[in-house]
Formats: structure tokens, sequence, C-alpha cells
């Protein structure tokens, strides 16, 4: 028997692939891969000077992708590294990066700022904190799930 999700599951499913969705979309029409907007976008939030670790918790991103695009970037000059702490690398824009950020992520973030804006500031606590009550429900299942798995095996 395949169980069907409930209808507000399915629904919360749906609108997390739209996001997922739009924001590809997003980075499509600014000629960058998801990756690259995400490199991007974290060092707008975290700030020059942030590392690959940093960025790939920011993004919710393997190291192995962030690693393979960051070089890239440096390799195009929108990057270089500066050493920190033991083999910590940090991470900060060049002068084209700068531009890039300038031009192609601070409008997005401008974007968004201004959607929030629009939203009564209870609304979005509420919003913030159902999304974050669901992912933490979620994530403590999910372990559950894999505990379960494992013991089978």
């Amino acid at each position: 028997m395949i169980l069907q999700p409930i209808s507000k599951q399915n629904e919360l499913n749906r609108l997390n692939k739209a996001f997922t969705e739009l924001y590809h979309d997003i980075c499509v029409r600014l000629g960058m891969s998801d990756s690259v907007f995400d490199i991007f976008y974290a060092i707008a939030a975290l700030g020059d000077g942030c590392c690959q670790r940093d960025i790939c918790d920011y993004a919710f991103t393997s190291k192995q992708t962030i690693h393979s695009a960051i070089h890239k970037l440096e390799k195009e000059g929108f990057l270089r590294f500066q050493s920190g702490k033991g083999r910590e690398m940090l991470i900060f824009l060049t002068p084209a990066g700068e531009q890039i950020m300038k031009e192609k992520i601070t409008p997005v973030i401008a974007m968004e700022n201004e959607v929030i804006s629009q939203m009564p500031p209870e609304e979005v606590a509420q919003l913030l904190r159902l999304t974050a009550k669901y992912h933490d429900c979620l994530r403590s299942q999910s372990s559950q799930i894999f505990k379960t798995d494992q013991k089978k095996k």
C-alpha cells in the first residue's frame, strides 16, 4: 500500500519546490549557476573574509559543490583567498566579484527585502517561527526513520 501525502503536506512540498524553481529561474536569468549564486549570496550575508565551511553551512550545500565553484570563481578572477587560522582559507571578493555582487545579487536581496517589508512584522515572525518549527520536527522525525532503518540491517 502506498501512502498518499496529507493534502497540507503535499501543498507544503509543492511550495518548497516552487521556491527552489523560482530561485533557479532567477539564477538562469542572472547567467549563473545555483551554486555560484549561493556563494555570492552567502558572502553578502556573512561578509568578505568568510571561509568555505561558513558558506557550506549557510547555503546548505555540499563541500564538494562549493569547493569546485569557489575555485572556478577564483580562476575567473571573482574571488581571492587569504590565509586564516591554521589551514583555513578566507574568501574575499575581487573588484570583479564586487561588481557581480552589485549588479546581480544586491538586486535580488533588495527584492526579497521589499517583499518582506510588505508583510506585517507579526506575520513575518510567525512565518519564520512556524517554518523553523516544521523543519526541526521534520529533522527529528527523519533521524528516527534512519535509526529504525539502521537497526533492520
